[in-house]
């Protein structure tokens, strides 16, 4: 799939922008109103609803303020420029993203050293804060099914070069375009005998399943893992960046809520890898409700 030109990409983002601002006016803080004290917004796939609806049961738990909505609103740039013109207060956004499409850094693997840079860039740019992470990482990542992986005693990327040769390696369609693509197939000398079969992202761990494809490339928290005996094959070079989750607030709403922060910063390293890939499971494999997805996960950490 071909990348949209620049200036389309820019026209998308101010309609959407447009369109947020259309919902409800702005308070004297920069807010949208609609009836709440702040305003949550999250890009549109599942997890980040799921992170949205976290954020803001969590606020309205530990604080008395009252939290509008404002979900699935688009990709990281209308969420971000959102958050700079005060339509929302706060969004989930991962490092990696922030790292590499925002502050337009080239690829490090280094967890630390990349949220330190995230922070110290959204602070001194943006006057935008960058809480603690949640305590999970979606990053990319490279999954073969468990009967192979325990045939071949696989573990690692680094195990699994020497047979992606005889894979045919599945991927979704703009994956090969991406440079976390080139550092893998440079960081592990991949040699693809055959061109790697480009499909939609919901087919592929049914591909992987059926064994249409040997290797598939997915996220680390996708629901999907749960429910089949798929592995992930661990990134030992760290071709890939990290995606650590992490909520993005307006220094403004900070400053005027204080009570948010300490909120917030209580779900620091609350949720595990595999809890959100439970929480993602419930939400697209069994159809639960989200509102009381998070709300029995909260119970669960005692929050």
């Amino acid at each position: 799939m071909k990348r949209k030109p620049f200036l389309v990409q820019m026209l998308l983002v101010i309609i959407l922008l447009l369109s947020i601002a259309s919902c409800a006016s702005p308070t004297d803080s920069g807010n949208s109103g609609g009836g709440g004290n702040l305003v949550i917004g999250a890009k549109s796939f599942t997890e980040q609803d799921i992170l949205g609806e976290l954020l803001a049961q969590q606020i309205e738990a530990k604080t008395d303020l009252k939290v509008v909505r404002r979900l699935q609103l688009g990709d990281t740039l209308v969420c971000h420029n959102a958050l700079l013109s005060g339509q929302i207060d706060l969004y989930p956004e991962y490092t990696g993203t922030a790292f590499s499409t925002i502050l337009k850094q080239k690829t490090l693997g280094d967890v630390k050293e990349v949220y330190r840079q995230v922070k110290e860039g959204y602070a001194q740019q943006f006057n935008l804060a960058v809480m603690p992470p949640l305590g999970f990482q979606n990053t990319f990542a490279m999954i073969v099914r468990g009967d192979v992986a325990r045939s071949l005693n696989l573990k690692t990327l680094s195990q699994a070069a020497q047979y992606v040769p005889q894979w045919q390696a599945g991927f979704g369609y703009e994956f090969t375009e991406r440079q976390e693509y080139a550092n893998m197939v440079k960081t592990y000398d991949f040699k693809f005998t055959k061109a790697p079969r480009l499909m939609n992202l919901g087919l592929l761990y049914r591909a992987l399943l059926q064994k249409q494809v040997d290797l598939v490339a997915g996220n680390s928290t996708d629901g999907q893992i749960t429910r089949s005996d798929f592995v992930i094959l661990q990134d030992d070079r760290q071709a890939f960046p990290p995606y650590e989750a992490a909520a993005i607030v307006r220094e403004a709403t900070l400053q005027k809520y204080p009570q948010v922060r300490t909120a917030l910063e209580q779900l620091a390293g609350k949720v595990s890898p595999d809890e959100m890939q439970h929480l993602n499971y419930l939400v697209e494999g069994e159809l639960r409700d989200i509102k009381e997805v998070v709300q029995t996960f909260l119970k669960s950490k005692n929050l």
